[in-house]
């Protein structure tokens, strides 16, 4: 089977020759894929930076959408013809960016009716981070003030998004093109980040006692935000750059984790209009190493996303 991925740690991604799935265990599904996401957690998984749960030479990918072919004796929810998407961590087999993928059947989630494979593809990794970050490692209820650093990108958007689902008020930062788009998301106010106070921003907004919760999710951002969370308050990072405790304040640095029934509700959310995701550019899994470089460099302006 030939898939996108490389041959060791840190190697280049090119097509390779990897053996056909193996025979199904009875809480797996084997999937056809249609799609695949690529974000820059690939590059730490490339590099050897996040363990996926397997070795090179391997496919890369951690999210993905596509159609049940076979089921494990054990699986009883899913059936052949079913169109789902899958953070299917830690990998049993391949990576996404293959035609066949091994899952197990708790990470899947039924794929939105009208939404493109490409959408659901590239929705399971931020949005699972979104969830997982607000309403587990901050708890965000109505009514709290949540400061989102990093809210122009794939995962900051959804972020505000259903920080504002949550009932909190939202203070985002963006750069100045994403201004717009991150207020219509129901951020209250939007600073760019460029301006090398707007911590201090955030302060003044909150009557100088700053916000009760706070994710970064800019790279290397995490040492600014907490400077804007008010003394006993909550931030985390999902950039793996957590600062040091300080006023009381506590520091979270959250990893995303498999979890098929929560994407199945968030799922729900994007059918319903409610979330929000889009890609910005789509490449053939030949263009792999070209769609990883575009996700790392931010220039796309959205999601990344392969198709099969």
């Amino acid at each position: 089977m030939l898939v996108a991925g490389i041959h060791r740690t840190g190697g280049d991604v090119q097509l390779i020759d990897v053996p056909d799935p193996r025979p199904l265990a009875g809480d797996e599904v084997l999937i056809q894929v249609r799609a695949a996401g690529v974000g820059n957690w690939d590059e730490i998984a490339r590099t050897g930076g996040w363990d996926v749960g397997r070795r090179p030479p391997i496919a890369l990918g951690v999210e993905a959408a596509g159609m049940v072919t076979a089921v494990g004796s054990m699986v009883t929810d899913w059936a052949p013809g079913d169109e789902v998407m899958t953070h299917p961590l830690p990998l049993r087999d391949q990576g996404t960016w293959a035609p066949r993928l091994i899952a197990p059947a708790a990470s899947l989630a039924h794929k939105p009716p009208g939404v493109s494979w490409q959408v659901a593809a590239v929705f399971p990794v931020p949005a699972l981070t979104a969830a997982q970050v607000l309403d587990e490692a901050l708890g965000v209820g109505p009514g709290d003030r949540l400061l989102v650093n990093g809210a122009g990108g794939v995962t900051g958007r959804l972020l505000v998004s259903l920080g504002s689902l949550r009932g909190a008020e939202v203070i985002a930062t963006a750069g100045p093109g994403s201004r717009a788009t991150v207020a219509a998301l129901g951020a209250r106010h939007v600073i760019d980040y460029h301006e090398h106070d707007w911590p201090d921003r955030v302060l003044a907004i909150t009557g100088g006692s700053g916000v009760a919760v706070a994710v970064n999710a800019a790279p290397d951002g995490a040492g600014d935000a907490i400077r804007a969370v008010r003394d006993g308050g909550r931030l985390a990072t999902i950039t793996s750059d957590p600062p040091a405790q300080n006023r009381g304040i506590t520091v979270s640095n959250v990893y995303v984790t498999s979890d098929g029934g929560q994407l199945d509700g968030l799922g729900r959310l994007l059918a319903a209009g409610q979330l929000e995701i889009s890609v910005a550019m789509s490449y053939e899994l030949l263009d792999a190493a070209d769609a990883l470089a575009a996700a790392v460099s931010g220039r796309a302006g959205g999601a990344v996303a392969l198709t099969l």
